[in-house]
């Protein structure tokens, strides 16, 4: 299994320029600020149905301290996504999350494994209560992910990282990425 530090990974968000809300469409403040299912509020915005296409879902170890308060010996899942929309086969938001599979219900476990359901909607499911607290926000170039959005590599990417809670435990990190381009309309 793969490990990350924590250094490594907070060190990548803190070098990024922090988003300055007050700059920004009312659906891009919506959807950096939101701490609800974001997958409905997509749905409602662009009046299609959202699905998630995983990319990858793997273990790792993450070593040292880390806000998900988890040792170098409790294995994370490491997945990334695609909120993509049904219809119109368009990727609307990149999303990269850390979950700690010990904590949450194996119920929640079975369905990120074995669906296409995103998160939130599996919270609801299982009727896991949840609080979300955001640790950053920030912009970065496209890069790679550009490519998947049909945008140039050098576009903005708005993105933010929250910490997810439940029964007063950390169990999850997400890191949650889309084009400014996207949702200029206020």
């Amino acid at each position: 299994m793969m490990q990350v530090t924590w250094d490594t990974l907070s060190a990548k968000f803190l070098a990024k320029k922090q988003v300055d809300l007050h700059q920004l469409s009312a659906i891009q403040r919506i959807i950096l600020t939101t701490d609800g299912t974001l997958t409905d509020i997509l749905e409602a915005y662009l009046l299609e149905t959202i699905a998630v296409i995983k990319l990858s879902e793997s273990p790792l170890y993450v070593k040292g301290d880390n806000p998900l308060d988890v040792n170098d010996k409790t294995p994370v899942l490491d997945r990334k996504i695609f909120l993509q929309g049904q219809e119109s086969k368009k990727n609307w938001l990149y999303a990269e999350s850390i979950i700690v599979t010990e904590r949450v219900h194996q119920r929640f476990n079975q369905g990120l494994q074995d669906s296409n359901k995103p998160i939130g909607r599996l919270w609801n499911e299982n009727k896991v209560e949840t609080f979300k607290e955001t640790l950053c926000r920030f912009e970065e170039p496209a890069g790679e992910l550009g490519k998947h959005f049909s945008v140039d590599k050098d576009d903005l990417l708005m993105c933010r990282t929250y910490r997810v809670f439940s029964q007063q435990q950390p169990v999850m990190l997400i890191t949650e990425k889309f084009p400014e381009s996207f949702y200029l309309s206020v």
